[in-house]
């Protein structure tokens, strides 16, 4: 009767351990794994406390405890524990702690945390899916050889599971299919299992999007300017008088601009017109004295060539009198500063004051910064997107960019470029504002989505 109980506990131990073997096969996760190593550990043998510690995470689970607390002072003291043991962690059989495996400091505490009679399992590490660790078993009772080896068959049994929920890094994974081993839990090889991962899939997918074809594309502040305008410059040195014309003003040809004080230039004028007339009339009177008196002829030479220099003087007095008021020499609008910024203001010959220009005769200005300057062809085509009507795009071509980045009156630097619009796009009027879009070459979507921060990397580096 003693040897049939004998057989038949010795039966319920092995089919404890196939199941619990079977349990942790089945875990969901790694949670539920390190609580079936600190809880259900104890169909197994009796204990009292039980601490998981794995070599990559420390103190994973405790017996008793939902999670445990990484601050708490037990914790840590077990993390001294642990340190101690850590060059025993490989050893392949059970053993029993003692006062030989921990420096006196920490031993003195272990009455204050744990029973007396404390039992490591080595948890056997399996390549790179599970570096291994150790599972603590404390009770007040001594632990006898047939459960060591009991538990210790356990921790095998558990350790292979663990490995089964740590397939390792995406790399160990290419690593173990190109070395032909076999998955941990598989009956396929490395390599085909690593063929027929889901992971895999997802990574080529990810990895052929990367390589998709797209348009380089920047983007630029813009604006409508005109195409050819009609440039007035001040014709001579003077003070401004009046302004005749509103910005953005409809003129035709000949319609009076802006005029200047031509008060000095008049007077002159007279002046000249004056000695002209004293002139003449001293002619006059030299030529009939000469009728009788031979000596006068010699001074007519003397008052011709001093009536065609008093001549010249009045025509350019006459000719500067008239340019005093300046013409549209085209139809179209006018576009300046406002009129009270030249009204009185003082100009040399040959400065800008206004532009007159064909209101849809417009082409595209943009400045691209110099962080943003891709390489860009003739030709190339080009989005202006409007402030004022964004879903309405106008659709360009690259006329040229600037070789030279220029100082733009915010502070910063861009390059100037030019766009002639296509000629079935609409022609809105000159002035207008918003956001040019450039397009470059065709790169790799993943050279699109690191060029800016590598870009800003190299600059911030110094490469």
């Amino acid at each position: 009767m003693a040897v049939n109980q004998q057989y038949a506990l010795e039966a319920q131990t092995l089919a404890t351990l196939v199941q619990l073997g079977r349990r942790a096969r089945g875990a969901s996760d790694q949670a539920e794994l390190g609580f079936i190593a600190v809880n259900e550990t104890h169909a197994l043998a009796p204990y009292r406390q039980a601490v998981l510690w794995l070599r990559a995470q420390g103190v994973a689970a405790l017996s008793g405890v939902v999670a445990p607390e990484a601050n708490a002072p037990y914790v840590h003291w077990l993390g001294r524990v642990f340190s101690a043991l850590q060059k025993h962690t490989d050893a392949p059989e059970p053993y029993l702690i003692d006062a030989d495996y921990l420096p006196p400091e920490v031993w003195s505490e272990w009455a204050e945390w744990l029973p007396g009679f404390g039992l490591c399992l080595p948890l056997p590490a399996l390549g790179r899916d599970f570096r291994g660790g150790a599972l603590l078993l404390a009770r007040d009772d001594p632990w006898s050889q047939a459960e060591m080896a009991l538990l210790g068959e356990w921790a095998v049994m558990w350790s292979q599971s663990r490995a089964l929920k740590s397939p390792g890094s995406f790399w160990s994974r290419i690593w173990r299919g190109l070395s032909g081993q076999p998955h941990p839990g598989s009956n396929h090889s490395g390599l085909t299992h690593f063929l027929l991962s889901k992971r895999l899939w997802f990574t080529a997918a990810l990895a052929g999007l990367l390589f998709i074809p797209v348009q380089l594309t920047v983007l630029a502040p813009a604006e409508l300017v005109p195409l050819n305008p009609a440039v007035i410059r001040a014709p001579l040195d003077g003070v401004v008088d009046r302004v005749l014309v509103m910005p953005n003003q409809t003129v035709n040809e000949d319609d009076p601009l802006f005029e200047f004080d031509r008060a000095n230039i008049q007077n002159r004028l007279q002046i000249a017109l004056r000695a002209l007339g004293t002139t003449q009339a001293e002619y006059r009177q030299k030529a009939q004295q000469a009728l009788f008196d031979p000596a006068s002829k010699s001074q007519l030479l003397v008052l011709q060539g001093q009536i065609a220099e008093k001549s010249t003087e009045v025509a350019f007095l006459r000719k500067l009198d008239q340019r005093g008021m300046v013409v549209a020499p085209r139809a179209g609008v006018v576009l300046f500063d406002a009129p009270t910024e030249w009204v009185g203001r003082p100009v040399v010959t040959g400065e800008r004051v206004m532009v007159v220009a064909d209101e849809h005769a417009v082409e595209i200005e943009a400045w691209l910064s110099p962080a943003d300057a891709i390489p860009l062809v003739d030709g190339a085509k080009v989005t202006l997107y409007l402030n004022a009507d964004p879903l309405k795009p106008v659709a360009a071509r690259l006329n040229y960019i600037g070789h030279e980045a220029i100082q733009r009156p915010d502070g910063n630097y861009a390059y100037r470029v030019r766009a002639n619009l296509d000629e079935d796009s609409e022609r809105p009027r000159v002035g207008l504002k918003g956001t040019a879009k450039l397009q470059g070459e065709q790169v790799s979507l993943g050279f699109w989505i690191v060029r800016r921060p590598l870009a800003a990397s190299r600059a911030w580096l110094g490469w």
